[in-house]
């Protein structure tokens, strides 16, 4: 347990969190809306600092970062907790685990020392905070970071981008990329689904984008939920008006949690919503889950040239030079080195 960050105390006991943007009001003996920071006797103490639940060495791709190191290895770690309450998680496990199990907090302790020691041994060449929300965990994830930082090691976040913008001004200065859920350009989706709003999280990629992080956007295609031509060209329009260099991940839904009634995105769903997405004029969009299509694929935007061949989370064939497309000499947006 430690002092959380990022909360004010309003008396009589009460705290605000300000870490992400449901800003809860949170009275003495209970926690905000994620079940992992809790006030007590009038300080907000985060509940999962060092409590780590899950990690494992992932591919980069499996980020899914496609234009950051590519074939590189992301140490990966999460604490159980999430901001969000996503009906589709896909790791409803962990992410909802405080709620589902009577506000239970469990997980390996760890100091940051340690964790960069086990980052180190595993030879990844960046620390990913990802499979729950990091936003929730962020006072661990930052210190571990500013140790990672010292060591050459980067360090990524994989997140909803519910964050407020004092909180993601700060993980900013720690962060080299991030890859930001965009699910849905639909208040009532996030209201719904999310048990969220839209406008922080595309305040979020804005603010990220103009600090400095590497951004790329991941959007799971959910069939009568998200996956009309409108909805779609909205995101698209969006990301190209933060940065058409930003890539954009169209992947592919699967039945879940308590989203089980609605069907598996097919290949073409996903292929037209790549189309979409470069009919907007976005240099990079990217199919997902459906390992095998050219969608994963990165090319040359200028010459077409195929640049990166992937299949799944593998990368079969590189011919970047120097982050050059090595027939035209076009520059390909990303962090290459």
């Amino acid at each position: 347990m430690k002092e959380a960050g990022f909360y004010e105390r309003l008396g009589d006991e009460k705290v605000q969190c300000r870490l992400c943007a449901h800003e809860c009001v949170i009275v003495p003996g209970k926690r905000g809306i994620c079940g992992v920071r809790e006030n007590r006797d009038g300080t907000l103490h985060s509940l999962v600092y060092g409590k780590i639940i899950s990690q494992h060495v992932d591919p980069i791709e499996k980020k899914p970062l496609f234009h950051f190191l590519p074939g590189s290895r992301a140490y990966s770690i999460a604490t159980v907790g999430c901001n969000f309450q996503c009906l589709h998680c896909q790791n409803y496990e962990i992410s909802q685990f405080p709620r589902l199990y009577e506000s239970e907090i469990i997980g390996e302790d760890l100091t940051p020392e340690e964790l960069i020691r086990k980052v180190k041994a595993s030879r990844a060449e960046s620390i990913a905070y990802t499979y729950t929300e990091p936003t929730i965990f962020s006072e661990f994830a930052r210190d571990t970071a500013v140790l990672a930082r010292g060591e050459g090691i980067r360090n990524v976040f994989v997140s909803n981008g519910f964050m407020t913008e004092a909180s993601a001004r700060a993980m900013a200065t720690v962060l080299d990329a991030d890859n930001i859920d965009l699910k849905s350009f639909s208040d009532a989706f996030y209201h719904k689904v999310c048990k969220a709003r839209l406008q922080p999280v595309l305040d979020t990629i804005i603010l990220m984008k103009q600090l400095g992080v590497w951004v790329e956007v991941t959007t799971l295609v959910i069939p009568g939920l998200n996956d009309s031509d409108e909805e779609l060209k909205d995101i698209a329009a969006f990301i190209k008006g933060v940065g058409i260099e930003i890539p954009w991940h169209v992947s592919a839904f699967y039945p879940t949690y308590k989203m089980l009634d609605r069907p598996r995105t097919t290949a073409s769903q996903l292929q037209r919503a790549r189309e979409i997405g470069l009919e907007a004029g976005l240099r990079y969009v990217y199919t997902g889950n459906i390992p095998g299509d050219r969608g994963e694929n990165t090319y040359c935007p200028a010459c077409g040239e195929l640049l990166i061949q992937r299949t799944g989370y593998t990368i079969r064939r590189n011919v970047l030079q120097d982050g050059c497309c090595p027939k035209c000499t076009a520059p390909i947006d990303g962090v290459w080195k």
